[in-house]
């Protein structure tokens, strides 16, 4: 073996050189750490069950194989048990529970009148009996009636015959919901319903209108909705907007519209549909939806102008720069999520004792405890999360804290708890406070859902009695309203009542109101 003598510079700018390999090494190997982590948590994401779930959510499959994945063929065919609005008794299982009230229809069947013989002696058969065999649930298609209204004129037989003039008189008759239109306020709420309830395009609508022999083209149907929407509903919108910002708790939200023609804006360009909501603490929710053109931090300070209290939110900056009045509380779900996909980025044998899972299991605790706390007084609740939930947190800081874990999934997930941890643990401060957002992203899925059907808004006009129309809906299902029967109220009463001006009229148009002919029959 030879010996090469090199002078001591050399020597150091080899040691030099080394180092710098090993410490390209140690970075390269934690940057492939993560794009691993990254590869697992987006095929996760495209394959995997949700991250909110352990199990998998069948009603969010495939809708195309819906009959096979929830059909059983060997299972016992149910019963069909009426039940009524007053005794209400726990369902039994392979019963299926409708309202006592629904009509009945009777079809008798008799024998024919040359049958009616008597086998033995071919006298004639008289009934001596009957029997109920079967009850079957007929399900009819929505169907189409022409109403005309008919106005009746008086005048007065004396007056004709013995006066100069004659008073003439009219029967009184309701106003129409949209005038000169032949809209009636049940077509109008049916429409309206199957768009903003059950996601149903109006193109959808159109083609199903056709099918039975009735041509209503989406742009009649347009009209009417964007009609009576600025016509009946914007001023209820108005009013619940009032009394949200009356509210002790709220919460917020916010998710992405495509609105084609935003003035400066390409079609392609992003919009936002925010959300704003009371809490659980509330005795009438109110849900209402916002569209704005861009996610700027005055948004929300604008429309809760007035408003002084807790709001709700994840931990989006903008929420952060509301006055002080405004004590923002955060989502601990968030936190979770992110502990969670942390866990996920990983290879699956590595999970069990990793500290992706041990954060994700401080969250489970504190969610442990609040789900123990539900029933609670608000007063008793806060004593609980003082005496319980608080040592948890604190136990959790110090945790998150010790850990010196760098750029990968599980650094993201403590990075985001640190940053929002004043926002997080803000629920102890008050027993109507509550651990997360979920109530805001429930509120906000109905539109996502809706987004997926019928994809943007044409103009921001458009975008905005979509707002609406979203709110009233909402809000009418969260007090327990069926959606169709409270449209209907409005589009007839509206029209015919000075609401504006009323407040008395005005209650009674609100959805938060009692109005015990619109309510959703409760499950039986």
């Amino acid at each position: 073996m030879e010996n090469v003598t090199i002078t001591r510079d050399e020597y150091e700018a080899l040691e030099s050189d080394l180092k710098a390999l090993k410490e390209d090494k140690v970075h390269l190997e934690q940057q492939v750490k993560y794009l691993m982590e990254q590869m697992r948590l987006s095929r996760h994401r495209q394959f995997g069950s949700s991250s909110e779930k352990g199990e998998y959510d069948l009603s969010q499959m495939n809708l195309f194989n819906e009959a096979e994945i929830f059909a059983d063929l060997d299972a016992k065919e149910p019963e069909l048990t009426r039940v009524t609005a007053h005794k209400r008794k726990k369902q039994m299982e392979g019963q299926q529970k409708i309202p006592d009230d629904l009509p009945v229809e009777e079809v008798e069947h008799v024998l024919p009148e040359e049958e009616q013989e008597c086998p033995a002696c071919n006298e004639h058969l008289h009934v001596m009996g009957m029997e109920v065999v079967r009850e079957e649930l007929k399900l009819i298609p929505a169907k189409a009636v022409i109403v005309k209204h008919i106005r009746y004129t008086y005048a007065c037989r004396h007056c004709e015959k013995h006066e100069d003039s004659v008073p003439v008189l009219k029967a009184p008759m309701p106003n129409p919901v949209i005038k000169g239109s032949f809209a009636s306020p049940e077509a109008v709420a049916h429409i309206m319903s199957q768009k903003f309830v059950m996601g149903i395009p109006l193109y959808r609508q159109e083609q199903e209108w056709k099918r039975q022999g009735i041509k209503l083209s989406r742009q009649t149907m347009s009209n009417w909705l964007l009609k009576c929407s600025q016509d009946w509903l914007e001023p209820i919108y108005q009013q619940l907007h009032k009394e949200l910002c009356s509210h002790k708790v709220l919460h917020a939200d916010e998710t992405t519209l495509q609105v084609l023609q935003e003035p400066g804006k390409k079609a392609q360009s992003k919009s936002y549909m925010w959300l704003y909501r009371t809490s659980g603490c509330a005795t009438n929710a109110i849900v209402l939806y916002e569209y704005q053109p861009d996610r700027k931090k005055e948004r929300p300070k604008v429309f809760l102008e007035g408003f002084t209290g807790y709001l709700h939110t994840d931990g989006y900056s903008a929420y952060h720069s509301l006055p002080e009045n405004i004590r923002v509380v955060g989502c601990l779900t968030h936190a979770r999520r992110k502990f969670d996909e942390a866990l996920k980025a990983l290879p699956e044998k590595d999970r069990e004792g990793s500290l992706a899972l041990m954060g994700k299991r401080y969250c489970d605790k504190l969610f442990a405890l609040e789900g123990q706390f539900t029933g609670l007084t608000p007063e008793d609740r806060y004593d609980q999360r003082q005496e319980q939930a608080k040592p948890i947190l604190e136990a959790f800081l110090s945790w998150l804290k010790s850990l010196n874990v760098g750029k990968s999934a599980l650094g993201k997930a403590v990075k985001y708890t640190l940053d929002q941890w004043k926002y997080l643990i803000r629920y102890l401060e008050d027993g109507d406070l509550e651990i997360s957002n979920n109530r805001a992203e429930n509120s906000i899925r109905p539109f996502v859902i809706g987004r997926k059907n019928f994809l943007f808004a044409n103009t921001p006009g458009g975008a905005r009695a979509s707002a609406v129309m979203y709110s009233i809906v909402e809000t009418a299902k969260e007090n327990g309203l069926n959606p169709y029967a409270y449209l209907t109220y409005v589009f007839k009463n509206a029209p015919n009542w000075d609401f504006e001006h009323d407040p008395k009229k005005r209650e009674l148009l609100m959805p938060t109101a009692s109005l015990q002919n619109c309510r959703t029959r409760p499950p039986s």
